[in-house]
């Protein structure tokens, strides 16, 4: 796993045909489009920007409350709210234009066709290096995870979005399944070039002096540190399943829990729910994964996937 001997780190990690810097990733949801926290961050460090999904008409998300704290996590029903492809190829990849950075593009739909739509939009965006097609969301009533929970959807979609673009394209899975590899075979065998996950679990909590529920929705997408055993235990059991780069990710703050999520088998991991904590986590776990392999004369972070020994 050492490799040679080395001061200096390679910290770049393949995608497919992508190539990026490092293997850090910010997760959709979580960091809008980047600009907010270009301020705190150089953006162009990051290994790629996963911009929020993005659907092919503006979408309300859910009512409000949508947002609970709980035990080493949070709860969210936001619900893909986002204004629609249209104004986020004029302000937010507008913006991005000007920042060097990879850009994957989260894409929502509620039916497949809507899926592709919003890819065949985006094709003639040159700032676009690679979609991440989000069949794992719980927060909306049809299309998102409604796609992800069993193979033939998975299989419908991804087949659909893979005949509309060369560009690499990545499936996010949802960890509300019974056999998350199956699921897995699947969208590579319909033409996924990798995969991400998890997205958040499904969950709920009530408030016991209103005695309702915290959620609009009443149940929402559980995130944070919580869910880090199972994302952990879920991105090993894809990475062995399947022969295409896997982006690990669930309740990662720190450079410890990205190390384990890439000894499990990811190629490169994605900061989620630590992003409201910390905003300068990405940065941290960057750095700390630097520092790991060099202190090891680990020459290349890559040398990290698939190491755990048993």
């Amino acid at each position: 796993m050492s490799g040679r001997v080395s001061h200096t780190v390679d910290m770049s990690v393949k995608l497919g045909e992508l190539t990026l810097r490092t293997p850090v990733l910010t997760a959709s949801g979580t960091f809008a489009s980047g600009r907010e926290f270009a301020d705190f961050i150089d953006l162009e460090r990051l290994g790629a920007v996963v911009t929020k999904g993005v659907s092919l008409e503006p979408w309300e998300g859910s009512p409000s409350p949508r947002i609970a704290e709980t035990p080493s996590g949070m709860l969210n029903s936001i619900g893909l709210q986002n204004p629609g492809v249209e104004a986020f190829c004029e302000d937010d990849l507008a913006w991005l234009s000007s920042v060097d950075v990879p850009v994957i593009v989260n894409v929502s739909g509620h039916t497949v066709l809507e899926y592709v739509s919003v890819i065949e939009r985006l094709e003639v965006e040159p700032r676009v290096d690679a979609y991440e097609i989000n069949i794992s969301c719980p927060n909306v009533d049809s299309g998102g995870m409604a796609f992800g929970t069993a193979c033939t959807p998975a299989e419908e979609v991804t087949r659909a979005c893979r005949a509309a673009t060369s560009r690499p394209l990545i499936v996010k899975l949802s960890p509300n399944v019974t056999d998350i590899a199956e699921i897995a075979r699947a969208v590579v065998a319909s033409g996924a070039d990798g995969v991400s996950l998890i997205n958040t679990l499904l969950g709920m909590a009530i408030d016991i002096r209103t005695f309702r529920p915290k959620l609009a929705r009443i149940v929402g997408g559980l995130s944070g540190p919580a869910i880090k055993p199972v994302a952990l235990r879920m991105v090993w059991q894809v990475a062995g399943a399947v022969d295409v780069p896997v982006i690990g990710m669930g309740g990662i703050t720190d450079t410890e829990d990205a190390v384990e999520f890439m000894l499990a088998g990811a190629t490169a991991i994605s900061v989620g729910t630590a992003n409201f904590v910390d905003p300068t986590t990405v940065m941290r776990v960057t750095d700390g994964l630097a520092e790991f392999c060099r202190t090891r004369s680990i020459a290349r972070v890559s040398n990290l996937t698939g190491a755990m020994r048993t």
